[in-house]
């Protein structure tokens, strides 16, 4: 697969979670994501920076300002195929789609319990039993979640990197196979 055919590809199923997509159509699409999010930061910071000087005491400080609307777009436009083309991928692998959006999930699960586990902690009385308990238990499991959470984004590039799994199987035939 070309880089042309696996960007046209992944836009014409930017919303199919079935099927499989082989190393080359979702490497060469996130390297389509990675030049396409260059030339909108180039043309943000040409278009959309403010540079402001300000003299104070004899001190020149210089700052930009940039909202970047030019590279929100394009994420915008990219998230879904991206999104669909690594849950192929993880079936091409056999593994679940799912297993792309862990690294989200588990930041979204150790956020969930700092700020239940803090909530719920500072809802009893300051220096109480319960505040240290609380307290204690929260970081008992956000701090392995963290760690779990840098390891996490390195499993799944590892399991995108991977070949992909001969034959057929529960998530459809090999794209090497299937001809196109």
């Amino acid at each position: 697969m070309t880089f042309s055919d696996a960007v046209k590809t992944c836009f014409s199923k930017f919303l199919t979670f079935s099927g499989r997509a082989s190393r080359p159509e979702y490497w060469f699409f996130f390297l389509f994501i990675v030049i396409w999010n260059v030339i909108a930061g180039i043309i943000d910071w040409q278009f959309f920076t403010q540079v402001t000087t300000a003299e104070a005491d004899g001190v020149k400080s210089v700052s930009a300002t940039s909202s970047q609307p030019v590279q929100s777009i394009a994420g915008l436009i990219v998230f879904f195929p991206h999104l669909a083309v690594a849950w192929r991928r993880m079936h091409d692998t056999g593994r679940s789609g799912l297993y792309a959006l862990l690294p989200i999930l588990l930041i979204i699960g150790a956020f969930a319990v700092l700020i239940f586990g803090i909530g719920i902690a500072s809802s009893f009385q300051h220096g109480g039993t319960m505040d240290i308990l609380f307290t204690r238990a929260t970081l008992l499991i956000v701090i392995p979640t963290l760690l779990v959470l840098f390891v996490s984004p390195l499993l799944v590039l590892w399991w995108l990197t991977r070949p992909s799994q001969p034959g057929a199987n529960q998530y459809g035939p090999n794209p090497h196979e299937v001809a196109q």
